[in-house]
């Protein structure tokens, strides 16, 4: 938590110190290099079976390139959301409590306070402080996200501020940041639907004559602002508002040391810059969120006018790329609260009960799972299936509802439901017209995708799970780890359920099976013979 003479919300030091605390953070003190094993390390916890929870925060402490030169700086990767947990250390909520603080802080925000000194600016390079080898762009320990593809160490936990011309509105994105040089790096704006707020100011700046705009990426926000760039607020809202809605006082600003933008006073470090209006120059191969290498394309060019930081910063980095990964647990923790309000508050849509956007591989954006409770009328079902698919112009190309027995992070859970409680050619729906939103295939190209929409909810009920029900597999479950079997990971469904056609003398039956009295279930089945029908015939008793 912050620290007294604080501003009164946590900075990232605070933050760290919170995860120790919690266990959440694995510090790394043997020698790493940046360029070829920072990033493999950390994300082998999200590709080597382990369990969301138990993801950390890395520090690392000991870092070195390839030509073994050592940095004084140290960096942290997944220090924002490498769970959920994690994440909502940040927030200083519950995960279930997040998106209502979300909802407060946009509908009360609170503008932020001009200080005339930060820890940002305790050290402060310039001039020649920028030029050459192992100076500049170069004295940061920036890592290469992915190793074997990209062409160059990128800031990933960025926040960009950028300024409107006309209405002084300053605006806070997560932009990847390509370095090219100890003082020049190319700036990715992605246009998300309608443009995203720093590419607007960017294109307002071009029309209004200028040769270039002042950017400054900061690296290290407190994460009440470091949340701010990856939440995709509405365009013309300032991100400083919002952040001390969070934090409930005003977040601590300082004025640029080269560029008119207010800076968080609480940052580790600050890139200061001017892009260039004129020029565009080739950036990536970069691994991309959406689970695949985006090829190079022409970006903006920022000159490196000033670098500060505090003393002994630390540098954050988003581990992304195919998710899982860090910038998908934030989106998803972020987006499903807000799919489900809609479809719930906006739309009225009675039965939903959760939202759920596929995470692995898919990363949140193509895959809509709708949870509904068991009998809730098909028309309803099919509202909630247009709902989520046009909700953001981005998500939901196929969307599926399921019943509350499926757990929607399951995939074989999925297509199970798909394969015994969907009638394809009832249950599923193609819609046309659909923009391509962010992956491998863009808009621009001219290409179009579609919708598609499925069902797989029941009609109606069906035979029981066939599983052992929970008792016996608790009471199995005891068995085996007295016995020391190999660490269980349940998966559900793991027990047998009723899914609604089951009668109690069924349920009776299996009782006595189950407690060695199947003899008596002979007995009853004896005195129900009959010679007046076929084999396989159906039999319910009365």
């Amino acid at each position: 938590m912050s620290q007294p003479n604080s501003p009164g919300y946590p900075d990232l030091h605070d933050h760290l110190a919170e995860l120790e605390r919690r266990g959440l953070l694995q510090r790394i003190d043997h020698p790493i290099d940046k360029d070829s094993e920072l990033h493999p390390l950390v994300r082998w916890q999200f590709v080597g079976g382990m369990a969301e929870a138990e993801r950390k925060a890395f520090l690392f402490t000991h870092i070195v390139n390839a030509q073994g030169r050592r940095y004084s700086m140290e960096v942290v990767v997944g220090a924002l959301a490498a769970n959920r947990e994690i994440y909502s250390v940040g927030m200083g909520a519950a995960v279930q409590d997040i998106q209502k603080r979300w909802d407060h802080a946009i509908q009360n925000p609170i503008p932020p306070k001009l200080v005339a000194q930060g820890v940002c600016h305790e050290v402060i390079w310039q001039g020649e402080d920028l030029q050459g080898e192992g100076r500049g762009l170069d004295m940061l320990p920036i890592p290469v996200s992915t190793p074997g593809f990209d062409s160059a160490p990128t800031l990933t936990a960025t926040n960009v501020i950028t300024v409107d011309p006309h209405t002084g509105v300053q605006n806070m994105g997560t932009y990847r940041c390509a370095l090219k040089a100890s003082d020049r790096l190319v700036v990715r704006m992605a246009t998300r639907v309608g443009g995203a707020g720093g590419y607007l100011h960017y294109q307002a700046w071009k029309k209004a004559g200028h040769k270039t705009m002042p950017c400054a990426i900061v690296l290290g926000c407190p994460p009440y602002v470091a949340f701010m760039g990856p939440q995709k607020l509405p365009i013309g809202v300032d991100e400083f508002d919002v952040a001390g809605g969070l934090a409930g006082v005003p977040i601590e600003v300082v004025q640029g040391i080269s560029v008119p933008l207010k800076l968080p006073a609480q940052a580790e470090i600050v890139i200061e810059g001017q892009i260039d209006l004129q020029y565009l120059e080739p950036e990536a191969p970069f691994g991309e969120s959406h689970g695949h290498v985006a090829l190079e394309e022409f970006n903006l060019p920022m000159k490196v006018t000033a670098i500060t930081h505090r003393n002994k910063p630390v540098i954050p980095s988003y581990i992304s790329q195919v998710a899982p990964s860090e910038s998908s647990v934030i989106k998803r923790v972020a987006y499903e609260p807000l799919f489900l309000a809609h479809l719930k508050s906006t739309l009225g849509v009675r039965g939903v009960k959760r939202v759920s956007l596929h995470e692995p591989l898919t990363g949140l954006l193509r895959v809509t799972v709708i949870t509904f409770e068991r009998k809730t009328p098909r028309t309803e079902i099919w509202r909630g299936l247009y709902g989520a698919a046009y909700f953001k112009g981005d998500c939901g190309k196929i969307c599926v509802a399921v019943n509350d027995d499926i757990d929607p992070d399951n995939a074989d859970a999925l297509l199970w439901a798909m394969a015994y409680r969907m009638n394809p050619i009832e249950d599923v729906q193609l819609l046309p017209h659909r923009g391509q939103g962010h992956g491998p295939k863009r808009e621009a190209e001219g290409e179009e995708d579609s919708t598609m929409l499925m069902d797989a909810t029941m009609k109606g009920d069906m035979p029981p799970l066939a599983l052992p029900t929970q008792e016996y597999m608790e009471r199995a479950r005891t068995i085996w780890e007295q016995l020391d079997l190999p660490k269980l990971r349940p998966q559900a469904p793991w027990y047998g359920y009723s899914l609604g056609d089951w009668l109690p003398q069924w349920e009776a039956a299996a009782r006595r099976a189950a407690t060695g009295q199947y003899l008596e279930n002979g007995r009853i089945s004896l005195q129900q013979q009959r010679n007046d029908v076929t084999a396989e015939s159906k039999f319910r008793p009365e």
